[in-house]
């Protein structure tokens, strides 16, 4: 990933649901085009974090030590819902669900907000797949474990 949309994990049940927030800064790049003299932050983007999140909360309630690592793809976007703008000096919580699984498919439910506003409600499809290289998985451990600092307990990290 180029840039990360969750800034911490403030909690994590694994295979049930997991919180994280990403505070919302005019030094971010996107906010500078997007626009100009309105500064947004995109749904795609708030999609983004959702998504991280939620592959988040697959792979950490999956992968098992001593299996070969798995990682979230996401699949397909569901439903996608955009109800109130993010700007600068807003601190966003995404709130992720783990739904029904079919096959190798699960859905996440997500819930994106900011103070007491909803900003989005999304429906993601996810597989896991093996992937084969230690450069993906070595950079997930290093997100993963940013991510989970402050969490207690504190999740392993596979």
């Amino acid at each position: 990933m180029r840039f990360f949309l969750i800034d911490r994990v403030i909690s994590f049940v694994p295979g049930v649901n997991a919180r994280g927030v990403k505070a919302v800064s005019l030094s971010d790049e996107i906010l500078h085009d997007h626009f100009p003299d309105y500064p947004t932050m995109p749904g795609s983007l708030l999609l983004e974090g959702a998504a991280q999140l939620g592959g988040f909360l697959l792979e950490m309630s999956t992968n098992r030590p001593g299996a070969p690592l798995c990682r979230a793809l996401l699949v397909q976007v569901v439903d996608a819902r955009f109800y109130e703008r993010v700007g600068p000096g807003e601190l966003v919580e995404i709130s992720v669900e783990m739904g029904s699984t079919i096959g190798d498919a699960t859905r996440v439910d997500a819930e994106v907000t900011h103070g007491t506003a909803r900003a989005a409600r999304l429906t993601l499809t996810f597989v896991l797949k093996e992937i084969p290289s230690a450069r993906v998985h070595e950079q997930r451990r290093r997100i993963y474990r940013l991510w989970t600092q402050d969490l207690d307990p504190r999740p392993e990290i596979l």
